[in-house]
């Protein structure tokens, strides 16, 4: 086999193993996990959002229960007061019965008081009870976010080692291939997605239609070391044992 011949069908190798670079690069760009990755992440933003603003209205309403308690406990001071003054009797009996009224007041007072704690304290719990619900949610999404992270760091290197694996006899194909013939597979190549397909049994390797029979005619006559082009497709057409000519 002549050398122009050898090298054309080197060009083969060297489009095999660009045609598997470019689907690991695919494979790279649409791993399932970086989709799922991307969906989780979009979620577990929406929670912190939720989780930032949960928080703030617990804190919000903690503040209210402690004002409210501190409210009813100043009432409960002054009763306590108030009942400690009448129990002892000292005073005029008009003292007497003002601080008996004033009991009946602050009795009712902190009744009034107690029922806003209460309401205050329920809102407290179940502000409590959103936060804690949300800080779950946003444990297991974290988790599931991890886990998908590992699988798709692995997936990763599974293709980097490929990728490696496959592209190290490239330069040196290259150099065989030589710089003229080279240049012009990459030129097609980056218009046509490969640059040189094989011809077998007649049939073009990359659009995958048969030749005329002038076209066969002309290709079996031409030099074996002639660079053919598919007539329909543009790639560089390298004859092969098969070719059936």
């Amino acid at each position: 086999m002549r050398a122009e011949s050898a090298r054309q069908l080197r060009l083969l190798d060297l489009q095999a193993i660009d045609t598997r670079l470019d689907q690991i690069a695919h494979a790279r760009r649409t791993l399932p996990q970086l989709a799922e990755l991307a969906d989780l992440e979009g979620k577990a933003r929406l929670l912190d959002d939720q989780l930032v603003r949960s928080r703030t209205e617990l804190g919000d309403v903690q503040r209210e229960v402690a004002k409210a308690e501190a409210d009813v406990q100043l009432v409960r001071d002054r009763a306590a007061r108030d009942r400690a003054r009448l129990d002892a009797g000292t005073g005029t009996a008009k003292d007497l019965q003002a601080l008996q009224h004033e009991l009946e007041s602050l009795a009712r007072r902190q009744a009034e008081l107690e029922d806003v704690e209460l309401e205050v304290m329920e809102r407290a719990e179940a502000a409590e009870h959103d936060v804690s619900e949300l800080e779950r949610g946003r444990g297991e999404l974290g988790e599931r976010i991890a886990g998908l992270e590992r699988d798709r760091d692995e997936a990763l290197r599974r293709l980097a080692d490929e990728e490696a694996t496959v592209g190290a006899p490239r330069d040196g194909i290259v150099g065989e291939v030589g710089a003229d013939l080279v240049a012009l597979y990459e030129k097609i190549r980056g218009t046509s997605g490969t640059g040189a397909a094989a011809l077998r049994q007649r049939r073009c390797g990359g659009c995958q239609l048969e030749l005329n029979p002038v076209e066969i005619s002309r290709i079996r006559s031409a030099d074996e070391d002639e660079v053919l082009r598919c007539e329909e497709c543009n790639r560089i057409l390298v004859r092969t044992p098969e070719s059936g000519l």
